[in-house]
């Protein structure tokens, strides 16, 4: 079995930022400009407490055109600052919803592409919290937090270099007094920071993925009595995330430490800033530039102290999300085939897989499909029949041997020129929300409405389709409203209209009553004859329609053989299949 790469429950926070740095790139010149405007708008803030000094000691001189050179520029910068504010949000807001955007749409595209493989390995719960829940909280940061967080650093950067400037004395006891315990709190947070909220993270996806799976299997859980020993599983993994929320919300508030050293700090800076303007050391206005710039300076590592909590949720989601990507990035888009060839033969050659690494569901299987070739594939349950539909129609890679098209493996073909060749209809049809027209126009090319009901005649559905409500009949959330027959007769028209040089049906009629699934199998035998057709079944009589019939059994290939096309098949072979 080839090696999948899995999620882990606690994503790696080590190099968050760098390893995003690709999906920021495309946005740098927009977030380049609103972080530009973001620091005017911290540099004006902090102009503020050198002005109020420069008024200060212009009143205590009497020096009416400095003081009122001091209240105008005050003024402007106060309007300064409110239109730089606004502009810087608004911008800073918008690049960081771009990058957001970005990501999402990574994110889906990645999930869409993914290998069988991995999406089988994972709950579906938590790729639904990683790529929707991750990227909603990344958008709620982006809007309610991220500006306050550049504010907050510039502010502290710049009203640092400004009470540098004015007394080292004054900034020494600042430092001494504020800085080293508000370090210690801040270096206890984030010590258990990344833990707690990893596992807050992660139980909350547990909790998603099981809530997802109850709805799933609402109906088995509710008709075989199972639902109270669901119902506590649920409850201990609720419980569990209510007890990871809780010791969240314990590590986040030790930051509120930083509050009661602030007072300590702006009694300091009284205390020592009253004995130096005494003995003549700094003046009042330089004390006063100190107690307001001060109180940028608590501000600052206020805000950043109760930002510290969104940050850590913003940058577990992050990683959650990149480890997402990083697991599901595309390879590079593979070049088109030259000259392959419309239709072709599909051949696997001694091809071995297993969905783990102790068994095998395949075992040495050679099968050729010429072109327009007709073969019934038969087998007991867990046989391998479905493993190899789907490994004929590139969606699984063998672990051993390989699968052709015309030659060439499948593994070598774009994504595009394999599916317009070889088309897959399972016996669970997926529908989305909306129309039957929707629905059916999800294939290769977007067929218009003509198109359709062209595919529909052809097939002898005229009157089926209105009696189901024509083309514009809602089929409800992922066709609810349809019985499993109807998505499967769906399923069935798009692959027609697919127009696939192989079409895959893998008990696609076998939920629809015997007279209809009759008529499509005989519009299907007829529509194409370059089209191969490879068709898995349980009912004897659609087997019977087809020359070839290939029989499984534990994995291996055990008769390949001709059942006279028309006449039934032999009673064992019936008994098999």
């Amino acid at each position: 079995m080839a090696d999948q790469p899995l999620l882990r429950e606690e994503a790696d926070e080590r190099g968050v930022l760098r390893r995003a740095l690709p999906y920021l790139r495309p946005h740098r010149a927009r977030l380049a400009v609103a972080l530009g405007v973001g620091l005017a708008d911290s540099a004006a803030l902090v102009a503020v407490a050198p002005l109020v000094g420069l008024a200060t000691d212009a009143l205590l001189d009497g020096d009416r055109g400095r003081l009122g050179l001091a209240v105008a520029l005050l003024a402007a910068l106060a309007v300064a600052q409110l239109v730089l504010a606004r502009v810087g949000e608004l911008l800073l807001i918008r690049s960081g919803e771009d990058v957001v955007r970005t990501l999402r749409e990574q994110a889906v595209e990645n999930l869409a592409t993914a290998p069988l493989r991995f999406l089988e390995a994972h709950r579906s719960g938590d790729l639904l919290r990683r790529a929707t829940g991750e990227v909603a909280a990344l958008a709620a940061f982006v809007r309610l937090h991220l500006r306050n967080l550049v504010s907050a650093l510039a502010t502290l950067g710049f009203t640092l270099a400004v009470l540098a400037g004015y007394s080292w004395q004054l900034l020494l006891v600042q430092l001494v007094v504020f800085l080293p315990p508000t370090l210690l709190v801040t270096r206890w947070f984030q010590r258990d920071a990344a833990a707690a909220f990893g596992g807050k993270a992660s139980a909350e996806a547990g909790v998603a993925a099981t809530f997802t799976e109850t709805l799933t299997a609402r109906e088995a859980l509710q008709t075989s009595r199972g639902l109270p020993g669901w119902t506590r599983r649920f409850d201990a993994e609720n419980r569990q995330a209510v007890r990871a929320a809780r010791r969240a919300l314990r590590v986040e508030n030790r930051i509120d430490l930083v509050s009661l050293v602030e007072g300590l700090a702006l009694v300091a800076l009284l205390g020592v800033g009253g004995w130096l303007v005494t003995r003549n050391a700094v003046g009042v206005g330089t004390v006063v530039v100190f107690v307001v710039a001060s109180r940028n300076l608590f501000d600052s590592f206020t805000d950043l102290s109760q930002l510290v909590g969104e940050v850590a949720t913003a940058r577990t989601g992050l990683a959650r999300l990149l480890d997402l990507l990083s697991a599901t990035q595309q390879r590079s888009p593979r070049a088109d085939v030259d000259a392959l060839p419309a239709r072709g033969e599909l051949r696997c050659e001694d091809v071995d897989f297993g969905y783990r690494t102790d068994g095998r569901e395949l075992h040495g299987v050679t099968l050729a499909f010429p072109p327009g070739s007709r073969t019934g594939v038969v087998g007991e349950t867990g046989s391998g029949k479905t493993t190899l539909s789907k490994l004929l129609c590139g969606l699984y890679a063998p672990d051993a041997g390989r699968v052709t098209f015309a030659g060439v493996p499948l593994a070598e073909l774009p994504e595009r020129q394999l599916r317009g060749r070889v088309v897959l209809v399972p016996q669970e049809v997926r529908l989305v929300t909306g129309t039957v027209a929707e629905n059916l126009a999800l294939v290769r090319g977007a067929p218009d409405r003509a198109a359709v009901e062209r595919a529909v005649a052809r097939l002898g559905l005229t009157g089926w389709l209105a009696g189901l409500g024509g083309l514009d009949a809602e089929v409800g959330q992922r066709g609810a409203r349809l019985s499993a027959g109807e998505r499967q007769i769906l399923g069935v028209v798009r692959a027609v209209l697919a127009d696939p040089a192989v079409l895959v049906l893998d008990e696609a009629t076998a939920d629809i009553d015997p007279a209809t699934a009759a008529r499509l199998e005989d519009a299907l035998d007829e529509l194409h004859a370059d089209c191969t057709l490879i068709v898995i079944a349980h009912r004897p009589a659609t087997i019977a329609r087809l020359p070839r019939v290939v029989r499984l059994a534990g994995g291996r290939v055990v008769a390949d053989e001709g059942s006279g096309a028309g006449r039934p098949l032999r009673e064992e072979k019936v008994r098999l299949a």
